[in-house]
């Protein structure tokens, strides 16, 4: 030790951190040694304490340039580590769904095996088979819809995928995402969407008034009642006439039916179905809405 400072086999010592780690710290702008006459690093008492919390960020896992801007205070500690939290929770979430996709596979039967991992393979990566079903169903807004409206019925449309998902769960997902990759069903969606929003004047309006009688008519979806007529239909067919510019008659119903044929196919069916499964909720709102149709189906005699 000379006068008030330390030698780098000091530092060592005093901390516990290895002499060639104090030199790549030094390489690397994390510690500001200074030069003896003899051209050798010495330290300063703040390099103790400095050197503690390098250290003690290191085994939590943090980066060189995070522990840097801590040090600079560019960043707190405390955002320093919730950036580090945050990206291990992705890191873990992923594992989590890599896992799932396995024990999916590793369930099926020796034949169905080849077909599984086929499906999973279009949504090995949870987030990235996420922003397919959001641009997905993005794509069905023809006309401009408020933020809010448009956050609103994606959460519902395109759920984001389970932080720790079940085997059953992937599965589910792969085959939304096999759904709205189909060519033909994608077809029909859009040109319904592109037909509809000629004579819809109110978008938004549209769907606070379809999200209400959908909300509406959960409890009997769940409870398992047969579509047919009631309230919630009824607040359905108004809100597609009033954003029509027209009234609720049997005329209109059956022009209704016809427009929003395309929501009752039965790849839609499946894909409500799917979307039960992997939000873990009892009735999709999708479902509900589906049930309306049918509902819509019935009150004017229509299969």
């Amino acid at each position: 030790m000379t006068g008030d400072t330390l030698g780098i086999g000091d530092l060592a010592r005093r901390t516990g951190v290895p002499v060639r780690t104090i030199r790549f710290y030094c390489d690397e702008g994390l510690l500001d040694p200074v030069r003896s006459v003899g051209g050798h690093r010495r330290f300063d008492g703040d390099a103790i304490p400095r050197l503690d919390l390098v250290r003690r960020l290191r085994a939590l896992g943090l980066g060189l340039p995070a522990i840097t801007s801590v040090l600079t205070g560019e960043r707190s500690m405390g955002e320093a580590v919730a950036a580090e939290r945050a990206a291990l929770d992705v890191e873990l979430s992923a594992l989590a769904w890599r896992r799932a996709c396995l024990s999916a596979v590793e369930q099926a039967g020796p034949a169905e095996r080849a077909a599984r991992l086929e499906l999973l393979a279009a949504a090995q990566d949870g987030r990235a088979a996420h922003q397919v079903l959001a641009g997905f169903w993005r794509d069905r807004f023809t006309n401009p819809v408020p933020d809010e409206t448009l956050a609103m019925f994606l959460d519902v449309s395109a759920p984001p995928p389970p932080t720790d998902p079940s085997p059953a769960q992937v599965v589910a997902y792969a085959e939304l995402v096999a759904l709205v990759n189909d060519p033909a069903l994608a077809a029909s969606l859009r040109a319904s969407a592109h037909a509809n929003a000629k004579v819809i004047t109110d978008e938004a309006a549209l769907q606070d008034g379809v999200g209400a009688a959908c909300a509406a008519a959960l409890p009997k979806v769940a409870a398992g009642q047969a579509p047919g007529p009631g309230q919630e239909l009824d607040l359905f067919v108004a809100t597609h006439a009033a954003v029509r510019g027209h009234r609720d008659s049997p005329s209109f119903r059956r022009s209704l039916l016809a427009d929003v044929a395309v929501d009752r196919d039965p790849r839609m069916r499946r894909y409500w179905s799917g979307v039960r499964v992997v939000t873990a909720q009892p009735v999709a709102l999708g479902e509900s809405h589906t049930w309306l149709l049918d509902s819509l189906a019935h009150s004017i005699g229509a299969s």
